[in-house]
């Protein structure tokens, strides 16, 4: 039997990853309204006109409308091109990091469910329980067969979900008002459950480290104060990508030190 090349099959992947990015679309768009992700069939979100077959093709379609719908000449955000253009090189580089195994699809999966919480938050300050606890007995379970196995995750999705639980607990008794909202929580508890408890705490640090930086720079350039609400789901989805290709050598590298 004739191998394919392996070329071939990173466009695959990536043309397959461009169409599921344009799904994911609709699910940032309407899980946050509660609408259904399946049914009606895609359409301009301020004329409510149904969109043709080829004004969903990936990427290329925003492209050739100029960013705007065909009848009301309403503007299409360019973060829909953005999620497709993310979401195909999401799909190329599990393939590249993992070959055609089931953990692939697994990362792919995640990743995905990654992009999604990471726009959502970014645009509405809110993680749906559709995503994250959903998202939970579903990486435990996977974690039976698969790395990083039932016993990491099972410690990763309880150290997940108790060390935020625990710092916003804290942080409403000491000055009265909710400094993380139990999306977080639940979030990183799904990370958990996917990753294992070393990519988890990686995962936490990368996304407070990340986070602190825009905060000192929002504050240093005027735009926001102390009180300004970041989303911090969004620099979780951020780290936990980094821990998932990466957080293996990152934990290694910093235990180093104390070795």
């Amino acid at each position: 039997m004739t191998e394919v090349p392996p070329l071939l099959v990173a466009v695959f992947f990536g043309a397959f990853g461009l169409v599921i990015g344009s799904f994911l679309n609709v699910c940032i768009y309407r899980l946050p309204l509660k609408q259904s992700v399946v049914w009606p069939a895609s359409r301009c979100a301020k004329c409510q006109r149904e969109l043709s077959w080829y004004e969903n093709v990936p990427v290329l379609a925003w492209l050739v409308l100029g960013g705007r719908c065909r009848s009301c000449k309403d503007r299409i955000s360019a973060m829909y091109p953005i999620v497709e253009l993310v979401t195909g090189a999401l799909f190329v580089g599990a393939y590249l990091l993992y070959g055609v195994t089931p953990l692939t699809f697994v990362r792919i999966g995640f990743g995905c469910s990654m992009i999604v919480l990471f726009v959502i938050d970014l645009q509405h300050r809110i993680l749906p329980n559709v995503i994250t606890v959903t998202g939970v007995p579903i990486g435990f379970a996977l974690s039976l067969f698969l790395p990083p196995g039932w016993k990491e995750s099972l410690i990763g999705l309880a150290i997940g979900g108790g060390v935020l639980f625990v710092i916003g607990e804290a942080y409403y008794r000491l000055r009265g008002i909710d400094g993380l909202g139990m999306g977080d929580v639940k979030m990183l508890a799904m990370i958990g459950a996917f990753l294992g408890w070393r990519l988890t705490l990686v995962t936490l640090i990368f996304a407070s480290f990340t986070g602190a930086l825009v905060g000192v720079a929002l504050l240093t350039s005027g735009r926001g104060g102390m009180k300004a609400a970041l989303p911090f789901g969004t620099f979780l989805a951020v780290g936990a990508v980094v821990a998932a290709v990466a957080g293996d050598q990152i934990f290694n590298w910093y235990v180093g030190f104390y070795r």
